[in-house]
């Protein structure tokens, strides 16, 4: 595990004081050609029987998603998981934006069961937060969009499945029960 962002950091500092000219925000050239090469070592090795995985943590100043560092990450990473402050704030944890969380690789590493389930719970909740503004004003009318309906009504089960207490353990299969429970029940 380390900082991506601090590393970017250094390596923007050396390429400035070897002269290299300011690119995007500040970071040199330089910054965006060695973030690969890092990055892409705790890729897949050339021995067949294993890889090597790494936890990057990325900094994005002010929660800006189009940070240059978070943006290069991004592409180079076959999945990120967004923290927001918003959702900490809001006393949400952990504190996941599951709509700008994604895996590039879980479709070929989980049963399809379990990708239909999670992609379907996405949905949900990002119809969800597409009206949510709309809810206090009176702007959403319920019988228009059936699946806009269907995500709000179900949304406190989809916010209570998100939601975990510091001390509580949940292991891999109940957090797939629950989940396909929520959609055997999806109106208890």
């Amino acid at each position: 595990m380390d900082s991506l962002t601090r590393y970017a950091m250094a390596q923007r500092e050396i390429a400035l004081a070897l002269g290299e000219p300011p690119a995007s925000r500040g970071y040199p050239p330089s910054v965006f050609s060695v973030l690969p090469q890092l990055l892409e070592r705790a890729g897949n090795s050339e021995h067949p029987d294993g890889s090597l995985t790494a936890i990057y943590t990325v900094l994005a100043e002010g929660d800006d998603q189009q940070d240059p560092v978070v943006d290069s990450a991004r592409a180079i990473l076959d999945g990120h998981v967004v923290l927001s402050r918003t959702l900490a704030e809001q006393g949400h944890y952990p504190a996941i934006d599951i709509n700008a969380s994604i895996s590039r690789c879980m479709s070929g590493c989980t049963p399809e069961v379990q990708s239909t389930l999670a992609n379907q719970f996405r949905q949900l909740y990002s119809n969800y937060l597409q009206v949510k503004e709309l809810l206090p004003l009176g702007g959403y009318q319920p019988g228009q969009d059936p699946e806009l309906d269907q995500a709000v009504a179900m949304h406190p089960q989809l916010k209570t499945y998100l939601l975990q207490a510091a001390n509580e353990a949940v292991d891999f299969q109940t957090s797939l029960t629950q989940l396909a429970q929520l959609f055997q029940n999806p109106n208890p």
